[in-house]
């Protein structure tokens, strides 16, 4: 799953892709400008690593297209999906953390385009640039919030409200109309919701397809969608 491939650096990227992103949105023209003269940016394919746990954080990213799975190791060697982060989102904020080694492994859930800046840059973004300490750490306290969620869903809940709950906010964070329902827009797989949820793959699968029999959701290879919203919730709540 190591991102082996050939750097793929994309052309000099214009400065309006970062006037609505929130960590920049704050800044004049040449600000941006110098922010992205500074940036690497790459194209990442499906399933690349980006960075692993542990590793020296010498970059910070910010997620321009795609989608990015942020994967903990526990100390059995199991592999628990923490997050999804979408587009427009910084990741590998380590220094946000007082890190000096990423908490994670980030890999692309779907094909991927990201900037990244060397970390030595972080302490002048804070200090130079308007609203970027503020909206970082903004995303940091949501993150944490989602964790701690994540952690009493695992405490208090069965496994069929866990599953549900999971499967809500993916459509929630990045979901799109299809017929017929909504759809996750990146490839999941039984697999990564059974990681997601603490449970077995076994488990995930019999009950995605009681509820297909029900209608309740649909799937098929590294797609799902939910079909009734309002009935998931309730599986979610009961």
């Amino acid at each position: 799953m190591t991102d082996a491939a050939p750097r793929k650096t994309l052309p000099r990227l214009d400065e309006s892709l970062l006037t609505h992103v929130p960590p920049f949105s704050r800044l004049e023209r040449r600000q941006i400008r110098a922010v992205l003269d500074q940036a690497t940016s790459r194209r990442h394919d499906e399933g690349a690593m980006i960075f692993e746990e542990g590793a020296p954080a010498e970059r910070f990213y910010l997620l321009l297209d795609g989608h990015i799975r942020v994967v903990r190791t526990t100390p059995t060697g199991d592999q628990v999906i923490a997050l999804h982060i979408p587009p427009g989102q910084l990741f590998g904020i380590a220094r946000a953390l007082g890190k000096e080694t990423y908490p994670a492994t980030a890999v692309t859930a779907a094909e991927s385009i990201a900037l990244s800046w060397p970390m030595r840059l972080w302490d002048g973004f804070v200090a130079e640039y308007d609203g970027f300490a503020t909206e970082t750490y903004a995303t940091v306290g949501k993150r944490i919030g989602e964790m701690n969620d994540r952690i009493m869903e695992m405490a208090t809940q069965a496994v069929e409200q866990r599953v549900a709950n999971a499967l809500l906010r993916l459509v929630n964070q990045s979901g799109r109309k299809v017929d017929g329902g909504i759809e996750i827009a990146f490839p999941i797989t039984r697999q990564d919701l059974s990681q997601m949820t603490g449970t077995t793959l076994h488990t995930v699968s019999r009950l995605l397809s009681g509820w297909e029999k029900e209608g309740l959701v649909k799937s098929r290879r590294k797609h799902i969608s939910v079909c009734e919203p309002h009935a998931l919730v309730v599986r979610a709540q009961r």
